[in-house]
């Protein structure tokens, strides 16, 4: 039997990692127009993971930009998951004398989560990054890891039709006081299908902090494109 909790490309469904610290698409303007996609103190850092206790029930909790939850995963009393229906957006204006130059543009989103539920660290930077995080709780012991994928449109489109490839979206992956490997690392848009981008070991929390960016390879009309991802976590 498998447990399959789906995000539109933002939101949450029902943590973070205490000791060493670590951390949709919206617009893209083309021009005069624009354009837009949809779709988380102390010691050493490294990406961030934190390894739970086995807890009934069996959980999965996943959250791209804003969540919600009643208090933090290691908060007295401990905190549980709540859905939020949220989608954020992130989103790029390129200027008319920029289009199709080859010169990369950083997105920004419109997203308000910058701390961690699971101990309320402030581990992301908005505008600039885009939380994405989760965890993965068994009422035993371990199990295969839960996949995360997101569900990708071919391309963004405007109000004419026109067509603007996701595969021109690509994502750097950090966090506030991290270094080393993230669970949701760096990757691009491959458009048209579904991508794995991160997995969690049954029994840890996990999170990173997304900066999107636009590639500008290549010249598009003017307008406003959008597209929406929809970010998918999957445990056995």
């Amino acid at each position: 039997m498998k447990t399959v909790l789906s995000s539109p490309v933002n939101g949450a469904v029902g943590c973070h990692r205490a000791g060493p610290r670590r951390g949709s698409l919206g617009a893209v303007l083309m021009g005069a127009g624009a354009a837009a996609l949809a779709g988380a103190a102390g010691g050493p850092a490294w990406g961030f993971t934190a390894n739970l206790a086995p807890a009934a029930p069996q959980t999965i909790y996943l959250q791209v930009g804003v969540g919600a939850f009643t208090n933090c995963y290691t908060c007295t009393p401990q905190g549980t998951p709540e859905n939020n229906a949220t989608v954020n957006t992130v989103s790029v204006t390129v200027p008319s004398t920029a289009v199709g130059s080859g010169t990369a543009q950083a997105m920004t989103t419109n997203s308000t989560a910058t701390q961690s539920f699971w101990d309320y660290y402030v581990y992301c930077s908005v505008p600039s990054q885009l939380y994405i995080g989760g965890f993965f709780r068994t009422a035993g012991g371990s199990t295969t890891a839960a996949q995360v994928t997101a569900s990708v449109p071919s391309a963004l489109t405007d109000a004419t039709g026109d067509a603007l490839p996701f595969s021109q979206i690509s994502w750097t992956s950090s966090g506030n006081g991290d270094t080393g490997a993230e669970p949701f690392p760096a990757g691009t848009f491959v458009g048209g299908g579904t991508q794995s981008v991160g997995a969690m070991s049954s029994n840890t929390w996990n999170e990173s902090c997304w900066t999107f960016s636009y590639k500008n390879t290549q010249a598009f009309p003017a307008g406003t494109y959008s597209g929406t991802v929809v970010y998918t976590m999957t445990a056995p």
